[in-house]
Order: structure tokens, then C-alpha cells, then sequence
């Protein structure tokens, strides 16, 4: 049996019967980013971080640059050309690097459904950029990203409009209903911080209550870091893009994972698993950069919403 899983991602694993396939998956993993993904990194424009606050509260974020902005020279580190007059201070993640070290990182093309997942330790935040040593990398598949075309990239105007709370309402309740693309974030306090896709058609994300959100939990690579942080760490952040008016929807709170629920319209596409997020906080903000996307097509593998 392999070793390179904590006990969460075991317990989910073993939970769905799907050890024997993570064991073969991992292989996959490293503790450096191939050659043949530093390219890829170094041409996006977009990057998803996790990050973790003072108080262990869990972020989502997403940063938007020039291609170039993120970047590995030789593979062991990734870094983060934000120079501090370019960084949004409403958002978590900057505050967050001073308090907390451990980042995960998602590097995903949603024009050509290519991702690639990073995690480690802060080694360097300055005037300049940081610099994240990467503990884990490895890719993930196509399945679930519905692709958008980049088509107007702006510069940073700061300060952005900002506004926060804690329950669901209005324009917020708006964006989560017509969602059909979350990021991810969790944390296991030995293993470090991740940063996830989550993707299907609008309205798979279920408003069940004024702070709780429920998910389905599709099919995926079976290593179960996501679902395996929860059982360990419930803390969790997501972030949700509003692409047609330039939001990001953040939000901070507690997840739990529902195992062999009722799916009788396949919401879940087989696997009867949910996850159910309590929000505690929530931050509404502009990007700092204007983009325009062109919306493409959708995954062909989502599952259906009722």
C-alpha cells in the first residue's frame, strides 16, 4: 500500500472503493514540475491559490496577469511576479502569506481544459513577487472545465470595489446559481494547502440555506486530496468567478462530505457523494485587471442539474 497519502485521503478512498486505482495514480505525482509542464505554466494569465489565515480560516483566490507572471525555473519552485503596487489588499490571499506559509496552486487553461496542481511552501514574499518551493506536482484531467476563450486582458486599477457578509442574498445568491465554475481550496495541517477545479452546468451548486451550499462530488482521479483534507480539516474556501461582469465570489467557512446519499436524477453522475459547504464569511470584489471572456462550450462529461 502506498505511504504518500495521509489518513483522510485513505479514509475517502477506501470509503469509495477506490484504493487500488489512487495507488496506481500517484504515480503521476512529484516533487517537481516536468519539463514538459514549465511552458505551460509560464504562457497562463490566470492562477488559483489557497491560502489559510491567521485564524485557519481557508481561501480561494484567483490572480490574473501577464503570461510570464507565473513562472518555474527549474522546476522545484514557482514563482510570483505580483510587485506590491499590483496586489489587491482586499483580497485574503496577500495578508495571508505573512500568517501562513503553506500554498496550493492550480494551473488551468479553461480555453484548453489543461491543468496542472501544485503545493508548498511560501519561501519568499517581497516588494517584487513570491516564491512558493513546491512540495507536490502533478496534472489532472480535462473532465468537467467548461472552456472560455480570453479576449481582453486590462491593467490593474486599483482599489477595487469590494463588499462583504455572511449570509446568501441578491447578487450574490445570483452568481452561485448561475455558476458553472468553482475553485477549491483546503488545507491538511501536516500535508499543506490545495487548490481544485470544481465545474458543471448552472445551478449545480444548490443554495440549500442562507449560509449552506450543497455540491455533487463527480468521478474524478481517485486520490481524493480534496474530499480527504475535509475529513481531516473541514476548513475550506471557494471562489467563485462572475465571468460576464469581472467578480470573484470568495468565501470562507466549513465543509462536510456526504457519503451514499439518494440520486435519483444522477446529480451526482454515480457516485452519490455530496459535499456540504457552511459559509462563514463571503467577499464580493472586482478583479483588479478588466477581462473579457468569450464563453465556448461546456464539458461533455457534466452530469445533469434538475
Amino acid at each position: 500500500m502506498n505511504d504518500s497519502f495521509h489518513s483522510g485521503e485513505r479514509e475517502a478512498q477506501q470509503r469509495a472503493g477506490e484504493t487500488a486505482i489512487a495507488d496506481r495514480n500517484i504515480s503521476v505525482m512529484s516533487d517537481k514540475v516536468i519539463a514538459g509542464a514549465r511552458p505551460f505554466i509560464a504562457k497562463l494569465f490566470m492562477g488559483v491559490l489557497s491560502s489559510t489565515d491567521a485564524d485557519g480560516k481557508v481561501w480561494a483566490s484567483l490572480l490574473f496577469g501577464k503570461p510570464g507572471f507565473l513562472h518555474t525555473d527549474d522546476g522545484s519552485s514557482i514563482l510570483i511576479d505580483v510587485a506590491e503596487a499590483e496586489r489587491d489588499v482586499a483580497d485574503p490571499l496577500w495578508q495571508n502569506m505573512t500568517t501562513n506559509p503553506d500554498i496550493g496552486m492550480l494551473f488551468i487553461e479553461i480555453g484548453s481544459r489543461r491543468r496542472y496542481r501544485v503545493n508548498g511552501r511560501l519561501s519568499r514574499l517581497d516588494q517584487q513577487g513570491a516564491e512558493v518551493a513546491i512540495r507536490e506536482a502533478y496534472p489532472n484531467c480535462p473532465k468537467y472545465i467548461q472552456r472560455r476563450q480570453l479576449r481582453r486582458l486590462g491593467e490593474p486599477v486599483l482599489p477595487v470595489q469590494t463588499a462583504h457578509g455572511t449570509v446568501l442574498r441578491g447578487p450574490v445568491q445570483q452568481i452561485i446559481q448561475q455558476a458553472d465554475t468553482l475553485f477549491l481550496a483546503s488545507r491538511h495541517p501536516d500535508s499543506g494547502a490545495d487548490a481544485s477545479h470544481r465545474g458543471g452546468r448552472p445551478g449545480f451548486i444548490k443554495q440549500i440555506s442562507e449560509n449552506t451550499l450543497r455540491i455533487p462530488d463527480y468521478d474524478g482521479n481517485s486520490l481524493f486530496n480534496t474530499l480527504g483534507n475535509f475529513n481531516v480539516n473541514p476548513q475550506a474556501g471557494l471562489c467563485i468567478p462572475d465571468f460576464e461582469r469581472g467578480q470573484l465570489l470568495q468565501l470562507t467557512g466549513t465543509a462536510t462530505v456526504l457519503w451514499n446519499q439518494d440520486d435519483p436524477n444522477n446529480e451526482t453522475g454515480g457516485t452519490k457523494r455530496y459535499w456540504e459547504f457552511k459559509v462563514e464569511r463571503w467577499l464580493l470584489r472586482d478583479t483588479p485587471q478588466q477581462v473579457e471572456w468569450e464563453y465556448l462550450d461546456a464539458s461533455p462529461f457534466n452530469p445533469p442539474v434538475v
